[in-house]
């Protein structure tokens, strides 16, 4: 019995939608596996494998967006860095504040008003 690719499962689940972000999801995997790819872009394996499956409950537009910012290097502007790859704009959002370092507080505060944030929380 033949095992079949992270690709082939991908295709099998999402059919002739599968849109390229997740094409490239899925090859990635294959290169490397499902959790170093999580680590990579900032989500648990546990996402990454529902994602592939067509099974994401979640917000998938923020998945899409470390996925292109990790592998696309997609963009977007960000009131402290300027233009930040998407993972990192995500990975931002999610830390609680912590008067490490100036930076941190800069982008803690620019965060909560920024049109990129897609955790709902205006802390």
């Amino acid at each position: 019995m033949i095992k079949k690719t992270t690709v082939e499962k991908t295709r099998e689940a999402w059919g002739p939608s599968l849109p390229d972000w997740v094409q490239l999801m899925a090859e990635n995997c294959d290169q490397t596996s499902q959790a170093s790819f999580a680590t990579r872009i900032g989500y648990s394996p546990a996402v990454v494998n529902t994602v592939l499956g067509c099974k994401y409950k979640g917000d998938i537009g923020a998945v899409k967006q470390a996925v292109e910012g990790a592998l696309m290097h997609a963009t977007v502007q960000c009131p402290v860095y300027g233009d930040l790859e998407g993972h990192h704009c995500l990975e931002y959002q999610r830390r609680k504040f912590a008067a490490t370092n100036p930076t941190r507080v800069r982008l803690f505060r620019a965060c909560r008003d920024c049109t990129n944030n897609r955790t709902g929380r205006n802390v």
